[in-house]
């Protein structure tokens, strides 16, 4: 795997063994801050503007003043690729805390934002994508305001981690059997050729992949419903699938053990696959498509 060595803070360019922030940081001490994980592939950028747009906004909702114009962070993050020489596919995570200062619920008065973001490699899953994976349900116990990508992500760990525990790769997060979306991801229902998911209110992360597939499903004519569907409506699926910057269109083939459709990755799902790819930029070497689906 790459070492990336160059870390974007909030001033300056440093190696990741130079980066020190005081131990009354908000972000370790409170869960004070936003972040974002931003896809990279072949050395480029895929829905940049749409998770700076959100990291904004996640920032205006919990008053914190980002120290860089849209236009210059975006020039920062192109730069942290090109020194990083990042030609492969990755993921960069930005993160941005309050800041540092002595320990107290209230925002501390003239404390400038602590702001960081690094590379990392992150190969395409094509086996789990050609093959789909499972999940389990789970109680949604996270706050109110899940539209904001906040580092408060603990509900979300003790979720994946069951999940981890029954061997599948997601947890479907619900309330009172009403689903919400999963623990890293945003989940849909296909049903007589529809797509259901649960509306973009506060209460789920407005998914910056989310958006493009309700572009796609209008491009290919297939209606995308924001209606939340409950965790019993799984038995009648023709097929389930999640969507996020790291797991792209990933077919689910059980949830609770709960066979859905046949078993096996849906053609609805496949059509969003191909969607996502050409979107992407995704070149055919690439392409989970190189082999041959209709076996």
């Amino acid at each position: 795997m790459t070492i990336y060595d160059h870390v974007l803070t909030e001033s300056e360019f440093v190696r990741q063994n130079d980066l020190r922030y005081p131990f009354e940081e908000r972000g370790l001490q409170f869960g004070d801050g936003i972040y974002e994980v931003i896809r990279v592939y072949g050395g480029s950028y895929y829905l940049i503007k749409e998770h700076v747009e959100r990291f904004y906004r996640s920032a205006e909702a919990v008053k914190i003043d980002v120290p860089y114009t849209k236009k210059e962070l975006y020039e920062q993050l192109d730069q942290l690729l090109e020194l990083n020489k990042v030609k492969g596919d990755a993921k960069v995570y930005l993160q941005m805390t309050r800041g540092s200062a002595p320990r107290d619920h209230a925002f501390p008065s003239e404390t400038k934002a602590n702001l960081y973001a690094y590379v990392k490699d992150l190969p395409r899953s094509k086996n789990a994508m050609l093959d789909g994976v499972t999940a389990i349900t789970h109680p949604d116990v996270r706050w109110d305001w899940c539209y904001i990508k906040s580092l408060n992500l603990l509900p979300n760990v003790m979720a994946k981690q069951a999940a981890k525990e029954e061997g599948c790769y997601e947890a479907v997060l619900h309330k009172d059997g009403e689903v919400t979306e999963c623990s890293s991801s945003n989940v849909y229902l296909v049903r007589g050729g529809k797509v259901y998911t649960h509306p973009a209110k506060k209460n789920i992360l407005h998914g910056c992949v989310r958006m493009r597939i309700e572009e796609f499903c209008k491009d290919e004519n297939i209606d995308f419903i924001e209606e939340a569907f409950r965790v019993e409506d799984f038995q009648y699926a023709d097929e389930v699938f999640i969507t996020s910057s790291t797991s792209e269109v990933m077919p689910v083939l059980k949830v609770d053990q709960q066979v859905i459709g046949n078993g096996r990755p849906g053609q609805l799902t496949r059509t969003l696959q191909k969607c996502y790819e050409r979107d992407a930029g995704i070149t055919k070497k690439e392409s989970i498509f190189a082999e041959d689906l209709s076996a």
